[in-house]
């Protein structure tokens, strides 16, 4: 997904499609502009929704029913957001209060595999984490496959207690500050 080090000049939306607020280069020819933004439209929907089935029942087998959708799908206070590159939705990840003043979570964090090379997944999370600063969060918490917790702590997540068991496979639980300037 990419990390400090990677080199591109993608343009990543800020929450509620502000000018751009960081540049990404991308090696040679992989020249793309990366976006993120809160679905707009059916079709956009039915995108985030295929992007999330395809990789996390499909590619790794989780959500025996055979759909990782739940009520927060259909919560009007849930926040359904795409990745792009270019014109390609590519990305989901979405983020919505849970109870507790100011808490939000975030999960369904996806990119397609022939797009995990361009560095999606950061600004995937950065988005999330700075629209639930906009709307008033103070904490945000998510259920992270422990292949994935340090690329959360580089954006500044740290752990929360020990492995817990989420969408049937081990899971650690990071929490991020929201009141730190996002």
């Amino acid at each position: 997904m990419g990390g400090p080090t990677s080199r591109s000049s993608a343009t990543v939306s800020s929450p509620g499609d502000r000018a751009p607020d960081r540049a990404v280069l991308l090696p040679g020819a992989l020249r793309a502009t990366l976006a993120c933004r809160p679905v707009r439209t059916a079709a956009e929907r039915a995108e985030h929704l295929r992007i999330r089935h395809e990789v996390f029942v499909a590619e790794q087998g989780l959500f025996a029913g055979g759909s990782d959708g739940d009520g927060h799908d259909s919560d009007p206070a849930t926040v359904l957001v795409i990745g792009l590159a270019g014109d390609d939705i590519c990305g989901t990840v979405r983020l919505y209060p849970v109870p507790g003043p100011g808490m939000w979570k975030g999960d369904r964090l996806a990119v397609l595999p022939g797009y995990r090379h361009l560095g999606l997944g950061a600004p995937l999370v950065r988005f999330a984490v700075g629209t639930a600063a906009e709307r008033g969060g103070r904490q945000m918490e998510a259920f992270i496959q422990p292949a994935n917790v340090v690329f959360f702590e580089r954006l500044g997540w740290q752990s929360s207690g020990g492995l817990v068991k989420y969408a049937g496979i081990p899971h650690q639980r990071m929490v991020i500050d929201l009141t730190s300037g996002w």
